[in-house]
């Protein structure tokens, strides 16, 4: 049992030991979305040689998990926004980062807040 003196003291160790709970959560998940990510990037992607498909990386750094292109990243933009070609003409865009961004950052947000509330 806790003494009326005490009481603001165990009621701070309790709210860290939760909030290091939710961030240990929180990290876990951002892992695991990551992987899924490169994972689905690297079987959407489109494929002229393949490099550009295999280059999807997973980095971690502090506290933020980022999911790049390693090998060809310049080639991002241009695929997924589409661009002109010398001749004049347009290249259409190939969207193939923005579905899987929608879906990792949907499915994260619910997971955090199930993770808050249990």
């Amino acid at each position: 049992m806790v003494s009326i003196n005490q009481l603001q003291n165990e009621i701070m160790r309790q709210l860290n030991i939760y909030t290091n709970d939710v961030q240990e959560k929180i990290i876990d998940t951002q892992e695991e979305l990551g992987k899924e990510a490169v994972k689905e990037l690297k079987s959407n992607s489109p494929k002229n040689t393949g490099d550009y498909r295999k280059g999807w990386r997973l980095k971690k750094e502090k506290d933020k998990v980022i999911v790049h292109n390693k090998t060809n990243y310049q080639l991002t933009h241009l695929l997924e926004k589409g661009h002109a070609n010398r001749d004049g003409g347009r290249t259409p865009p190939q969207v193939h980062i923005a579905p899987v961004e929608e879906r990792v950052v949907a499915e994260f947000i619910s997971r955090v807040e199930s993770d808050i509330q249990s």
